[in-house]
């Protein structure tokens, strides 16, 4: 598998052979991660050798993926839908002006002229792709996920694309498009995706999925519970944020941002973030400062903004709540505790945003600069003026939101606050 060379617990730090199907750590019961042996990479292929920037999917970072998309090994069990590769958009903002940032938009949920773009117009199939890819490496044709929308949305189509089993949990409340689209196939592709509709939230769709899926050999893809696989795939939105472009291309100079706002319910794409620097650090590609992690949340759930202001190392959850941004309204993950290392490490910070606030700002963004932004993504946006107070932005920073998908997701939910249509 590429230079993959094994898999560790995130905290115990306890070791298993990487082509190990299993999903958490046996001694702890905590995340799993794939650890690359960077040592080799560099040695074979340079600093960055591994990276093809003509290639316009998240398989231009070649080796520094579990899976090489140029390994006669790895090559046959990635199905490829051209996910990842999206753009960060500058975006004309007058608090970013007045601070003297340079404010960025990473749109996960729009397919962009001379970039790649996520099938399923969301983030979460840099994810899926991967997850799919090395449970066909290792001979997985069973999968099941419980969600809130979009990573089903992602499984029910990686798995009709590549050939395998799935099952999506999901609530009969999930946004309407998104629910639509999985029965669709479902209806389809009976022999390949099966929708479970389970009243609650992803807390009651994971149980359903431990209860009834687990023992009938479905392996579970669940965030956090396979062994490091969406982590992977996510940390392509880290590689992204930093690679050379513009002026630092013909360098080939590679750049961390300074500040990273995103919209937190699981919190994957945090920590693929956090790997995916470390790993361009120790490839001697980027310095030890990292950027200020930002991790965002709705009012009505808010596990990691409750343990971060009381110091706590975990969270300690709640009832979720209801919010229009339904993929922050994850009351309780079992890599949470990672997520909040990662943000204090960084000297980053964790905060709520109400509900009106997200609604206003999918608005008044509409309105002003006809950007579509997804209830998640405009939470990242709502966050400013609290972060500008708090000093976490600072003149001349780099400042990346990460809006995680289409807007068009969400309809017909925020349909009042895109007066005029998409």
């Amino acid at each position: 598998m590429g230079y993959a060379s094994h898999l560790a617990c995130s905290v115990c730090q306890a070791e298993y052979p990487v082509d190990r199907v299993m999903n958490l750590c046996e001694k702890d019961g905590r995340p799993l991660q794939v650890v690359l042996d960077l040592k080799r990479l560099a040695a074979e292929r340079g600093r960055d050798g591994w990276w093809t920037p003509d290639r316009h999917n998240l398989w231009r970072f070649g080796g520094l993926l579990p899976l090489d998309f140029d390994s006669p090994d790895d090559r046959p069990q990635i199905t490829t839908l051209g996910e990842g590769h999206t753009p960060s958009l500058a975006y004309d903002h007058p608090l970013a002006a007045r601070l003297g940032c340079r404010l960025e938009v990473k749109d996960e949920g729009k397919h962009h002229r001379g970039f790649g773009g996520n099938p399923t117009l969301s983030f979460k199939d840099r994810g899926m792709v991967m997850t799919v890819a090395m449970a066909r490496k290792l001979g997985l044709t069973r999968l099941a996920v419980p969600t809130q929308g979009n990573a089903g949305d992602s499984l029910a189509e990686y798995a009709v694309a590549a050939g395998i089993e799935a099952v999506i949990a999901m609530s009969p409340d999930t946004d309407l498009p998104v629910l639509g689209k999985v029965a669709a196939y479902a209806r389809l592709h009976p022999e390949r995706v099966r929708l479970d509709l389970v009243p609650g939230t992803i807390v009651d769709c994971a149980r359903k999925i431990r209860e009834e899926y687990l023992p009938r050999g479905y392996f579970s893809v669940a965030t956090f519970q396979e062994p490091g696989w969406r982590t992977e795939g996510k940390k392509t939105l880290g590689l992204e944020m930093a690679e050379p472009s513009g002026d630092r291309l013909a360098e080939r100079r590679w750049q961390l941002p300074n500040v990273i706002v995103y919209p937190t319910g699981g919190g994957t794409g945090v920590v693929g973030m956090a790997k995916a620097f470390d790993e361009l650090e120790a490839l001697g590609l980027v310095g030890p400062d990292r950027p200020r992690m930002i991790c965002v949340q709705s009012e009505a759930s808010t596990p990691i903004v409750r343990a971060f202001d009381s110091g706590a190392a975990d969270i300690e959850p709640r009832p979720p709540g209801k919010t229009i941004a339904t993929g922050l309204n994850v009351a309780q993950n079992i890599g949470h505790i990672n997520v909040l290392r990662i943000i204090r490490e960084s000297g980053g910070c964790a905060l709520p945003v109400s509900e009106a606030v997200i609604a206003a700002t999918i608005r008044d963004e509409w309105r002003m600069r006809r950007f579509a932004w997804s209830p998640e993504g405009a939470a990242t946006l709502a966050a400013l003026p609290e972060l500008a107070d708090r000093g976490m932005l600072r003149p001349g920073d780099r400042v990346v939101l990460v809006n995680t998908a289409s807007a068009e997701k969400y309809l017909p939910t925020i349909r009042d606050s895109l007066d005029g249509g998409l």
